[in-house]
């Protein structure tokens, strides 16, 4: 008897503070719904708060690009896709910037700049791809069904800091 996967899920969020958090939740519940393990899960929520962060920071379109009223801003969208794969979960992430991600190097005392890092830890693959209408970018990373050995490892920065342990803390803090 052959089972058929269930289908991609989509969500379409405004690019707002708050967006982050739903988009956090959306896939905790999908991912609970199709019966993912915990650990999976745990992975997905950091590397959809990393890449709906880093989409929100570029969801704003360029003023020559949008249509303003009097008085209100535009606000960007971004957009949060789930697709189950054969490995684990593939999470996408799109926004209506053309630029495509680069990693950044950071100290150890920046707040940020640590996401496209977290996610090249922590996904069994990742990668990006142009939007070209609504012109625009996808981020992609496909998240293993369980954890890979080397985000349950101690890094850098002391004993039992792992890279699991530094992507919850960060997440956490972004939710103060």
């Amino acid at each position: 008897m052959n089972q058929v996967p269930p289908p991609p899920s989509e969500l379409t969020l405004a690019a707002t503070a708050n967006a982050v958090a739903w988009a956090r939740r959306h896939t905790i519940d999908v991912l609970q719904h199709w019966r993912f393990p915990v650990e999976g899960i745990e992975v997905a929520r950091l590397l959809v708060s990393e890449l709906a962060t880093n989409a929100i920071q570029h969801a704003h379109p360029p003023a020559s690009t949008t249509a303003r009223y009097a008085g209100d801003a535009a606000i960007g969208t971004i957009v949060l896709k789930l697709w189950p794969t054969a490995r684990g979960v593939l999470v996408a992430v799109s926004d209506p910037d053309p630029r495509l991600p680069t990693p950044q190097t950071s100290d150890s005392y920046a707040t940020g700049g640590r996401g496209l890092l977290l996610t090249q830890t922590m996904a069994n693959r990742w990668g990006y791809y142009p939007e070209p209408s609504p012109p625009g970018k996808t981020v992609w990373a496909e998240i293993p069904t369980q954890p890979k050995n080397e985000i349950t490892s101690p890094v850098g920065g002391g004993p039992g800091i792992t890279a699991l342990v530094m992507g919850q803390v960060l997440t956490a803090l972004r939710e103060l």
